[in-house]
């Protein structure tokens, strides 16, 4: 029973076709799937990615077009990652957002990688992140986790210098995603805000198993914990972050557009699903019923603070119901709601297929 990795992670749009043009024709990105909610059919689920959709690559969105703006709070999402491999396609990605007119802050230095920041069009903060240099710039390989790594001071005043930020970016337009931009490694990591640091620990670590390889504070708040899980290894793609905040400070968050549904952990397969199901119950959760989500199988429990955590399996894959070459191509139904096709279709606001899949302009 492990935790491979994240799987993918869900929020909310009020508009599929500006969502799809965001992600496919600014960031690169691949609408892998495009179907409904098998909750609620009357509305689109969207799932963009690399190239197959992998595990660890899918963000998806449910377009609710009269949900209000939400927020981020404890039991919420603060914002996700993705990830490139260094420093020339970090900065590379500010050039170009920032020549689309995108506010972007950064690079920043996160002493285990730098970033970047900006949001889609509903208010998602995005960062995107490099892969190195890594974890065990501070510590041991293998004693991640293990005791506390203060901020660096000097790289806190670093990154306070606004005049030199600003000038850091690629010296010439970037109107097209070249190879060392593209955004096909997937997710470098999820971050979320929760009330007890150690409560959390409890949930990821003692509890899924996920090692903690990193105990800091906050670089842009020192005052708050920011502790990192993930795989044994640590690897980009594994990596849950959360922030310790006072819940007699900050809010609760608010499910919304621009907010996150849920995120999900990848597991290997069905059998081990139903161990964790069992893991679960046994230590007092409320957990759902096995889901069928075609192209994988789900169950969803909420961690200390009430965010929703799915655990998903890796297969069968977004290839299971069409050819790779079309992935994401025309609307696809579980065959539960294929009878209904005629009455679920008038409700779903076309999408302009000609805008998909398009990496640059």
């Amino acid at each position: 029973m492990t935790i491979t990795g994240l799987h993918h992670i869900t929020l909310v749009s009020s508009d599929a076709q500006r969502t799809t043009d965001f992600y496919t024709r600014i960031l690169g990105m691949r609408l892998v799937k495009l179907t409904v909610n098998f909750d609620a059919p009357e509305s689109y689920h969207l799932y963009f990615g690399n190239e197959t959709g992998s595990p660890g690559s899918a963000i998806t969105f449910f377009e609710w077009p009269t949900a209000s703006r939400g927020y981020p709070g404890i039991g919420g999402t603060h914002h996700l990652a993705l990830q490139v491999a260094g420093d020339t396609g970090l900065l590379k990605w500010k050039r170009r957002l920032t020549d689309l007119g995108l506010p972007v802050t950064g690079p920043l230095d996160r002493h285990y990688f730098k970033s970047i920041y900006f949001r889609d069009p509903d208010g998602v903060i995005l960062e995107i992140a490099t892969q190195g240099p890594g974890w065990a710039v501070d510590e041991d390989p293998g004693m991640l986790g293990q005791a506390y790594r203060q901020p660096p001071p000097e790289m806190i005043v670093r990154n306070r210098d606004e005049a030199r930020i600003q000038t850091e970016t690629w010296p010439e337009p970037v109107p097209v995603i070249t190879p060392d931009m593209a955004l096909r490694f997937g997710m470098h990591h999820i971050t979320a805000i929760g009330s007890d640091i150690q409560r959390t620990h409890a949930f990821f670590g003692d509890l899924l198993g996920m090692r903690r390889v990193k105990m800091t504070s906050n670089f842009d708040d020192p005052t708050s914990a920011h502790w990192y899980w993930g795989d044994q290894e640590g690897r980009p793609g594994s990596i849950i972050t959360y922030f310790e905040r006072d819940p007699a400070r900050e809010r609760r968050t608010r499910m919304g557009a621009g907010q996150t549904h849920h995120f999900a952990l990848a597991i290997p397969d069905e059998a081990s699903q139903l161990e964790w199901r069992e893991k679960l119950v046994q230590a007092g959760l409320s957990v759902s019923p096995v889901m069928d989500r075609i192209y994988f199988k789900s169950i969803y429990t909420r961690d200390p603070d009430g965010h929703i955590v799915e655990l998903a399996t890796a297969g069968p894959g977004f290839m299971v119901d069409e050819e790779l070459a079309h992935l994401g191509t025309s609307l696809k139904l579980p065959p539960w709601l294929e009878p209904q096709r005629e009455q679920i279709e008038p409700n779903l606001k076309p999408l302009l297929l000609a805008s998909l899949g398009q990496a640059a302009d």
